[in-house]
């Protein structure tokens, strides 16, 4: 059997680079590390976890993008959590959805939001997952 030892990077599809750029910096809190020169990636660290946004020409159908299908989630701590939906807000981006899931396999307290091109995205409280080992 392969033993995984972790994720490497996810990538994400999105229509406009610069915009991306400054929303998963400035909003979501990664950190851009480089740009291809002709703009067709971008990689951003997410806590130690690299993240490739990749322009493409067609929009994402938000539609099948949402909190109990395709999306990626982030990692908070605690103290961070409490003061997410305010730095959402503050930034003019709604929170479509918040709950604190408990007794599965990836629980805590949680809340989703869209990027500029639909993604749906999540930052979780992590306070347990049935998988760590």
């Amino acid at each position: 059997m392969i033993e995984i030892k972790g994720v490497a990077h996810f990538s994400i599809p999105v229509t406009d680079m610069g915009r991306s750029v400054r929303f998963y910096t400035d909003v979501v809190g990664c950190r851009e590390l480089h740009t291809t020169g002709n703009g067709a990636m971008s990689f951003l660290d997410a806590g130690g976890v690299c993240v490739i946004l990749c322009r493409q020409d067609a929009p994402v159908d938000a539609a099948v993008n949402g909190p109990n299908s395709m999306h990626h989630s982030f990692i908070v701590d605690r103290a961070t959590y409490r003061t997410v939906r305010d730095h959402l807000v503050a930034k003019g981006v709604a929170v479509e959805f918040e709950e604190d899931r408990q007794g599965g396999v990836v629980n805590g307290p949680r809340l989703y939001f869209r990027d500029p091109d639909g993604h749906a995205l999540e930052y979780n409280d992590l306070t347990s997952y049935s998988g760590a080992p």
